[in-house]
């Protein structure tokens, strides 16, 4: 299969749904990893431009852990809009992956960002395969299933789908180690250590399901659908 996972800022795949990017691409499957923002305020210290060149270096090198391909969409970080050139450069994004499966934030997400990322695949899911929109990359020949991965600390999101991750938790865990900044800026601004939020997050979803570690998922709510084998690893 062809995943294509796509976050608002770079992290974000890492803490939310890594260790399913990770069982994919272990057995077999082809990851694409795409950040939309390019991170710009995130450091105390650092201004924009170095912080974001910075950002963009470390989400390069967590997805070589999994052997992933990498988008960088290069927009300003809280500050990206569902527009008519969002909506392309996204459906440009998605006709270059051509995946079977998108996963990407849901709706009920706490940050603006995230809710916009997710918000614009959704929209644009079934124009990746129409002709007369024209972008780069040719039209996709089916329209891609949307699942959403969880939320930050899990806040308002119901699971309808575990993904066991046990055995890929230590890569999920080095993958989100190579964003070093991070460990920097979210001690400095909420007091937390990512590597503890993404170890109590799975070993919560795990409970849930039977498992040491887990990811939740949920399916989008939308049409068509199509009747296939399970499309989750």
């Amino acid at each position: 299969m062809r995943v294509l996972a796509v976050g608002a800022h770079p992290d974000d795949l890492e803490i939310l749904c890594a260790g399913t990017l990770a069982k994919y691409a272990r057995r077999g499957d082809h990851v694409s990893m795409a950040v939309g923002t390019n991170g710009e305020v995130g450091s105390p210290t650092l201004p924009k431009k170095e912080i974001a060149e910075i950002r963009c270096q470390e989400a390069a090198a967590a997805a070589k852990v999994i052997g992933a391909d990498f988008y960088w969409m290069n927009y300003p970080d809280e500050f990206l809009f569902s527009t008519e050139e969002t909506r392309l450069a996204f459906i440009n994004l998605v006709r270059r992956a051509r995946p079977d499966v998108v996963i990407t934030h849901a709706p009920m997400d706490y940050h603006p960002d995230h809710r916009t990322t997710g918000g614009i695949l959704w929209d644009i899911r079934v124009m990746t395969t129409v002709p007369n929109i024209k972008t780069e990359h040719p039209p996709c020949q089916q329209i891609p299933e949307i699942f959403y991965m969880d939320t930050v600390a899990g806040i308002d999101f119901a699971p309808q789908h575990y993904v066991d991750i046990s055995e890929t938790f230590a890569l999920k865990r080095e993958m989100l180690a190579c964003h070093k900044s991070q460990s920097i800026w979210l001690e400095d601004q909420y007091k937390i250590s990512y590597l503890d939020v993404i170890e109590v997050t799975a070993r919560y979803r795990g409970f849930q399901c039977g498992v040491k570690y887990a990811e939740g998922l949920q399916s989008s709510p939308t049409w068509p659908k199509w009747t296939k084998p399970s499309l989750l690893p």
